[in-house]
């Protein structure tokens, strides 16, 4: 990092003036809590010294103060603040930040960030933020030959704050580029969740195929009150930069409700027109447009559905062909939830039904939840627009309950893999969406390794850095349960088998490395009864809301599954015949794994072989 250098020498008066040797900037103070950084010849960047466990300092370059965690007493990390770059003036406001703070000693001015990865579980093959906080996906959108990848983003900081649109862009889904943020927080409020179309048509006057985002503008008001309310930006330069609509917002719900947010936009077909989903508190809302700008309201669905009481978020509405079949079709929506995921906090679920157009009409009852995912660390799930043929979702790889408390500093967050969706009909007869990774993450795939067979109990070691995938088939015989048990030296572990007698595949991963950073859970803390009965079964001896274990169960018998395994640094997500489950947790091992136990139960009839 090419840092130009300042030694601040710090007044003791309110209204003293502070200067660098070198005279790059001047600190004025005239308050306790209010300090002027005055710069000359701006660089690109303030670098500014963080400690996370400080209240939010104000830091306003022009228009809008963003957040920042300023350090104290110690500093944890850095972050770059942009400034006008070869500006011959340029000025800082920062409130709220005592003169006696360390950060005034730390500040500092730079051409260059250093982005280089020193992070013990920053992953190697999942996307995530060069730096700071990353949650929700956003805006996915596919575009000659680039898949964008627009998500929840603080540039200040490792935790959540200054809501705007980072972005990151990748032609395979698995390797991506860091782009700078897209959609900035401004006066209106933080840049919250939404989604991309392209409009081939033009039908908003923008542009011939502009890229147009759509997105909720959040206000914190006084009263612990908030205003939610949808915007729109265009983009003319393939997704780079975007233009925020002049007219906005474009809507804002009829009735003054505040939760009101996470637009997923698309184009009916059969009727000419774009749809709009809108989260409104426990249900979704449905608008119609022709232009894209002005939405006329259709209907509500939701009232009763899913695990009560619950706040619906992040919403997703696409057509699937039934087992691959053109001819049968229906519609699933997607409903991301918080808290009321079977083990507690964040998760998404999905139900199928009817859509004509106007209003959804769904296959079961209220109560008949099913999760997209059984992990603990799988939200925020949406999916690509223009990708006809195809369904891809990308979800957000954490919890609510522990997110901002994950053990990372340069960053925090990642994604999971992206997973492509598709609609079969389980045992039961009801249709049910599978979840398995992309064709294009075996483009990872470096070297391989051929294990063979093991029956009954069996170990062995594999050479990796912490990244690795488990391919293999699974016969259980009449073994009680089978799988395997990926370890290190130290002891820790993660546990993946099949409980024949439940019929569910569980991931355990009490005992996995890393777990008490999280907030202690007590059964009776619990988001609702089912919660609490999994909680019983699965983790009766845990007490943390990240030490536990999760199950799924089989929606479709075999006497043989297929299971893929993919563990990266501080993630291990589970999937079984062709994502008929899908499992995501993360893990935080001192070591990485380098140890399997393939175990059978009391029997050695269970079977592993095609082991890779």
């Amino acid at each position: 990092m090419k840092y130009l250098s300042a030694s601040i020498i710090m007044g003791a008066a309110l209204a003293a003036s502070c200067a660098s040797s070198n005279g790059s900037f001047t600190l004025n103070q005239p308050s306790d809590t209010l300090t002027i950084v005055n710069i000359n010849h701006a660089p690109k960047y303030a670098i500014l010294p963080i400690e996370e466990e400080q209240p939010e300092a104000q830091v306003m370059l022009n228009g809008t103060p963003m957040d920042v965690r300023l350090a104290v007493n110690k500093v944890d990390y850095t972050v770059p603040f942009p400034l006008h770059a070869g500006a011959e003036k340029d000025s800082l406001v920062i409130k709220n930040l005592a003169r006696n703070a360390v950060a005034w000693k730390h500040i500092e001015l730079a051409d260059t960030f250093d982005t280089a990865n020193r992070e013990k579980f920053r992953p190697i093959y999942h996307h995530t933020p060069a730096y700071g906080w990353m949650n929700d996906a956003n805006g996915l959108v596919y575009k000659d030959g680039e898949y964008h990848l627009y998500f929840q983003y603080n540039p200040y900081g490792s935790k959540w704050g200054n809501m705007h649109w980072g972005h990151s862009v990748s032609k395979d889904l698995v390797h991506w580029t860091h782009e700078q943020p897209a959609i900035a927080r401004d006066t209106m409020g933080h840049i919250f969740s939404g989604s991309c179309v392209v409009d081939h048509n033009n039908t908003a006057g923008f542009g011939k195929d502009a890229i147009i985002a759509f997105y909720t503008s959040h206000k914190n008001l006084p009263g612990n009150h908030q205003r939610q309310q949808q915007c729109i930006a265009y983009s003319l330069d393939n997704g780079r930069t975007y233009t925020k609509y002049e007219g906005n917002p474009v809507l804002t719900p009829f009735d003054g409700l505040e939760n009101f947010r996470d637009p997923k936009v698309f184009w009916y077909a059969p009727q000419n027109k774009w749809v709009m989903i809108v989260s409104a508190d426990k249900n979704m809302r449905f608008y119609e447009s022709k232009d894209l700008k002005k939405w006329s309201y259709m209907s509500e669905w939701g009232a009763g559905y899913g695990p009560q009481p619950n706040q619906f978020e992040c919403p997703d509405f696409f057509e699937m062909a039934v087992d691959g079949n053109a001819q049968h079709k229906k519609w699933v929506m997607i409903v991301n939830i918080n808290p009321g995921f079977a083990y507690g906090g964040s998760g998404t679920m999905y139900f199928v039904g009817q859509f004509d157009g106007h209003k959804f009409t769904c296959d079961t009852a209220p109560n008949d939840v099913k999760w997209l995912d059984w992990g603990k660390d799988h939200y925020a799930t949406v999916t690509y627009s223009n990708t006809p043929g195809r369904i891809i979702a990308m979800p957000w790889m954490s919890n609510w309950q522990y997110a901002n408390l994950t053990p990372t500093q340069q960053f925090r967050s990642q994604n999971a893999l992206p997973r492509e969706l598709k609609l079969y009909t389980a045992d039961n007869g009801e249709q049910l969406v599978s979840a398995a990774p992309v064709k294009e993450t075996e483009a990872l795939r470096n070297k391989a390794t051929d294990l063979g067979s093991f029956e009954g109990e069996k170990q062995a070691k594999i050479d990796n850095e912490g990244a690795f995938e488990l391919d293999f088939d699974l016969q259980a015989g009449t073994a009680d349960k089978c799988g395997v048990e990926i370890a290190n030296a130290k002891g820790e572990k993660v546990s993946i088998y099949y409980d024949v007698k439940a019929q569910r595949f569980v991931m355990d991963r009490a005992e996995s490395g890393i777990t008490e950073f999280g907030n202690k859970v007590e059964p009776h803390q619990l988001d609702n009864a089912q919660s609490l009965k999994r909680y019983k079964e699965v983790t009766v001896n845990y007490h943390n809301a990240f030490a536990l274990g999760t199950w799924a169960p089989v929606p479709v018998k075999a006497d043989t599954h297929h299971v893929q395994i993919f563990v990266d640094k501080s993630s291990v997500e589970l999937f079984v015949d062709g994502g008929r489950i899908a499992m995501t947790n993360l893990v935080f091992p001192n070591e990485p794994y380098n140890q399997l136990r393939f175990f059978g139960g009391k029997v050695a009839n269970a079977k592993a072989y095609n082991i890779k």
